[in-house]
This record gives C-alpha cells, sequence and structure tokens, in this order.
C-alpha cells in the first residue's frame, strides 16, 4: 500500500469521516490532514488547487486527486481494499444505488438537518426532515432481512451511508422508527478498525 495516501479531512464533517472510516475499516496505509475551516484554510490557494470547490475530504495518492467523498471511497475500494466492492456488474450497480441515496437523500435529509441544529446553516427544517424520512425509509427496507446493504458482507455502500445515518439524531432525526437501521449502525460500529466520529460541532459548515 501506498504511503502517499493522504485524506484533507475536518473532523467533524460526515462526509469526510466516511473517507477516514473506510481507510481504517480497510487498513488502509494514509495520512489524516487536518484541515483548518475556522482559518479559512479550505479556501487557501494550495487547498483549492486539489478542490476548486474549497471542500473536504480531498485525497492524495502520489499524482491523483481525487475529491468528493463517494469518488475517494470508489477509489481506494478499487485501489486498494478491492473486498469492499463488488466485483460483478448487478453487485456494483447495487453499491451505486446507495451512494445516490447518500448524496442524494441523505445529504438533504439528515445531513442537512444536523447542519441545521448543529452548524446554523440557514436551512429548510421542514425539507430536510421530510428527506430524512425518505432516506430513512429506503434504508429500513434495504436492510430488511440482512445484515448489510449490499451482499453477505460490508461494502462501500454502508461506508457511504453510515455517518449521517448514525449521526441522524443530531438533527433532530429519531432513529426510533427504525430498528433495521439501529441494529445496522451497531453492526457498523463493531467491525475492526471502525472509529467514531465527535458527536459535537462548531459553528462551521462543511461539505
Amino acid at each position: 500500500m501506498s504511503n502517499a495516501v493522504r485524506i484533507h479531512h475536518f473532523a467533524k464533517s460526515g462526509h469526510a469521516h466516511r473517507a477516514l472510516v473506510f481507510a481504517k475499516l480497510a487498513g488502509i496505509t494514509h495520512e489524516a490532514v487536518p484541515v483548518d475551516l475556522a482559518t479559512g484554510a479550505h479556501k487557501s490557494p494550495e487547498f483549492l488547487a486539489m478542490n476548486p470547490n474549497g471542500q473536504v475530504p480531498v485525497l492524495e495518492d502520489g499524482d491523483a486527486i481525487v475529491s468528493d467523498s463517494n469518488a475517494i471511497l470508489v477509489y481506494l475500494a478499487r485501489a486498494y481494499a478491492p473486498d469492499w466492492i463488488p466485483n460483478t456488474p448487478a453487485g456494483e450497480a447495487d453499491v451505486q444505488r446507495w451512494l445516490t441515496l447518500a448524496a442524494g437523500e441523505i445529504a438533504f435529509g439528515s445531513c442537512a438537518a444536523r447542519l441545521i441544529t448543529v452548524f446554523n446553516a440557514p436551512l429548510d427544517v421542514d425539507f430536510a426532515a421530510a428527506t430524512a424520512a425518505k432516506a430513512m425509509q429506503k434504508l429500513e427496507q434495504g436492510l430488511e432481512g440482512r445484515d448489510w446493504l449490499v451482499g453477505d458482507r460490508p461494502t462501500i455502500a454502508d461506508v457511504a451511508t453510515y455517518s449521517y445515518t448514525a449521526h441522524a439524531p443530531e438533527g433532530n432525526v429519531s432513529l426510533d422508527p427504525y430498528p433495521n437501521v439501529r441494529a445496522w449502525i451497531a453492526r457498523f460500529e463493531v467491525l475492526p478498525g471502525f472509529e467514531a466520529m465527535p458527536t459535537t460541532a462548531v459553528g462551521l459548515v462543511a461539505e
């Protein structure tokens, strides 16, 4: 494994947590590089050269630079942890379906709700709550009778959807109606290498 893998992150960003926790779960040698959002480090010329959107996380692996948390998961799985992504078209398509949920209804649901309550983001509370409920229902149904979202072992589908789902209560999104989701979170959190995201935050909006 390459010693060149560096993950630029903000500890209380769920998107950044996806990248970091996957590297830890998969045993990928990496360096975690904190980005000081409070001082605007994510808007510095050096950081913007890696990600013009000025958002964490960003992955460096030699000459390869990858932004977007889901893209980072795919890159790391393909490069270093192939067991975490199916090698069949149907399996990979199923993973992509959950990555889309993570980038869509989870991002605009439980992620947005957390941004409102924890980071004072000026977003629509009702829309976030309704969207979070839709995402939770899809996860609940997808986990019916199974331990993991795709196949019989954890994949990057689980990684992509975990962080903002587990931390949904910080955005006043209850997990009580979703027993399958709660059981899945518990399974995820005892995987070897798991490291939790901090549960408190200060007023900074991160990706």
